[in-house]
């Protein structure tokens, strides 16, 4: 369940149309869900894949943060106010959740990153030891 603080966020039939946005946080499911929705150009489907691979990979929250800053830094969209609204949502998962992972309990950490089920489903400790890892915390 994303905290919506505005409802003017629309996107019809796929199509980037009549999107305005002030401020929406989103978890990174819903910006994973969102990216597929906004556009069906290769490049942002690819961003959004990627962004889905970092929940199972090695890599932790300031990774994901380069990763895509990096990714939106070299892939060319000629619509500039679909780049725009890409970045927008991106800049405020990022500024929600990673840049204040530090004030954040485990939990949110978990919901922020869309890992609930993940780290209940662990099996092992060391499994959900990389999971504290991933996320900045201690265990």
């Amino acid at each position: 369940m994303s905290a919506w603080t505005a409802k003017e966020f629309s996107i019809r039939n796929g199509k980037n149309e009549n999107f305005k946005f002030i401020s929406i946080q989103l978890n990174l499911d819903e910006l994973i869900i969102s990216l597929r929705k906004i556009s069906p150009i290769e490049e942002i489907q690819g961003l959004a894949t990627r962004i889905r691979q970092w929940k199972a990979d090695e890599s932790d929250a300031m990774e994901l943060r380069d990763l895509v800053e990096r990714y939106l830094g070299n892939i060319c969209i000629d619509d500039e106010s679909l780049f725009n609204n890409i970045y927008n949502l991106w800049s405020n998962f990022r500024n929600n959740a990673i840049d204040g992972i530090g004030g954040m309990t485990m939990n949110e950490r978990l919901y922020w990153f869309g890992l609930m089920e993940i780290f209940d489903a662990a099996k092992s400790e060391s499994r959900r030891k990389n999971i504290y890892k991933k996320l900045l915390a201690s265990p």
